[in-house]
């Protein structure tokens, strides 16, 4: 098979410390949100927590050993802030010596690393000052970005900030639904804005010391927001939902501006007083990649307000349902398959954003029930679609540089506990027993045949 991607085109797969690493009270490590948020009874489908998850802390040589076997060429996972510093500002020399032995081993396979220094694991300790609420915050994670990178900038030259801040705020601060589990209008957009200030300040901090292969980049979340019918008022809820869950990160990163219309969207529920002097031109810092995490779009259609009285609404009610799905096929989640969704938001950032940065996908998969063989169909077929979707992203003028399937073992789907399993690897949390499933082997081929 000929491809039509870029001859340095990436081929690889994602985790995230939280979701497989366990291990979560020793060599030093502290509790983070998620620790926290998972303990409250109801919180997590089946009282789950972080325990065991798929042990990786003491297993990641068997999992490298997969990542070889599989012959991808990169590795994309994230560092656990509280591994790191258990109170957010003090160091603990066990964490960082873990990822070093995790990428010393990676590139002695010929892997390439892909660090994520936030992948929502926030220390307790900084979430009690205040958490994403605080302008402090942003400041603390400057500072831990700064740390690590002077660790690991010898061994690792992919450098990502963020993970997808739309859910860190608005489901973690304003729905609920994650941790910290609050549910406030102003709290929610002010996380929304110092996770993006976060993120500049840390890109800084970072390039202050940095070596010329060092790349910096952010991943975001991109569900594009369709409208359920041709109506005025759907269109206009369609506009809403993408200001929200996309252009309120997107604007400031590469548009130079605050999203148009989100602080009307929320006059008296939040002032907007978290935004300075400043702030939107650190925010924008120059980026050397934008990663991607695409999985379904959102159809919107108007609907009432949630909570009629605007002081009380948190940042999630903007008056859109999206809950009216098309007659489509749908993953064992419930979300719409629909691979031109990819294409659709890939190509929309490129003619939206001129100068975007190159692009990565750096999240893309699906959950299905389980075989007893582990035959799983329909996760090749998801995989192979939205494949050929990137392709047509990259013959549309796109310069995207790599994909990345989610994910390489099953793990703690967050709030959704170990009920849906997204790896290529099926694990048993039993036992810890690593199965690959026959997408494994169907990636494994299909990355071999790029190569040829």
């Amino acid at each position: 098979m000929t491809s039509s991607f870029p001859p340095a085109f990436r081929w690889g797969v994602a985790t995230s410390a939280f979701q497989i690493e366990g291990a979560t009270t020793i060599d030093g490590r502290g509790p983070s949100i998620w620790d926290t948020f998972a303990a409250v009874p109801g919180a997590v489908a089946g009282g789950h927590t972080g325990e065991p998850a798929a042990d990786h802390y003491h297993r990641w040589q068997a999992d490298l050993a997969l990542l070889a076997d599989l012959g991808v060429d990169s590795y994309r996972f994230s560092v656990s802030w509280p591994r790191i510093q258990p109170d957010g500002r003090r160091f603990e020399r066990r964490g960082i010596d873990f990822y070093r032995q995790l990428v010393e081993s990676l590139r002695e396979r010929g892997i390439e690393p892909f660090l994520t220094l936030y992948h929502w694991d926030l220390p307790q300790a900084l979430e009690d000052a205040g958490g994403w609420r605080s302008r402090d915050t942003a400041h603390r994670f400057a500072e831990y970005a700064a740390l690590v990178h002077e660790e690991l900038g010898d061994v690792v030259d992919h450098w990502t900030t963020l993970n997808e801040p739309y859910p860190c705020a608005v489901a973690g601060y304003g729905e609920g639904r994650h941790a910290p589990g609050a549910r406030e209008g102003h709290g929610a957009l002010a996380a929304a804005h110092h996770l993006l200030l976060g993120h500049g300040l840390a890109v800084q901090a970072m390039r202050g010391q940095a070596t010329p292969q060092h790349r910096f980049g952010i991943v975001l979340n991109q569900s594009p927001a369709v409208p359920v019918s041709g109506s005025a008022a759907d269109t206009a809820a369609a506009a809403r939902q993408d200001t929200l869950l996309r252009r309120q990160f997107t604007d400031p990163l590469f548009g130079g501006r605050y999203a148009p219309g989100l602080q009307a969207m929320f006059d008296g529920v939040s002032d907007f007083s978290f935004r300075l002097d400043g702030d939107l031109a650190t925010i924008g810092t120059s980026l050397d990649y934008l990663g991607v995490n695409y999985y379904y779009r959102l159809h919107c259609a108007d609907a009432p307000h949630r909570q009629p009285d605007p002081a009380l609404r948190t940042a999630a009610d903007i008056g859109v349902d999206t809950t009216r799905l098309p007659d489509v096929p749908r993953t064992g989640m419930g979300w719409p398959v629909e691979p031109e969704g990819l294409t659709e938001a890939l190509v929309g950032l490129h003619n939206r954003y001129p100068g975007l940065p190159p692009v990565y996908v750096t999240e893309n998969g699906c959950v299905y029930a389980d075989r007893s063989d582990f035959a799983d169909y329909e996760r090749i077929t998801f995989l192979n679609e939205h494949i050929e979707a990137a392709r047509t992203a990259v013959a549309a003028g796109v310069d995207l540089r790599g994909y990345f399937c989610w994910s390489l073992l099953d793990n703690f789907e967050w709030a959704h506990g170990y009920k849906h399993r997204f790896g290529l690897v099926h694990v048993d949390y039993a036992t810890q027993l690593r199965t690959p499933r026959s997408s494994y082997r169907w990636y494994r081929d299909f990355v071999a045949a790029q190569r040829n």
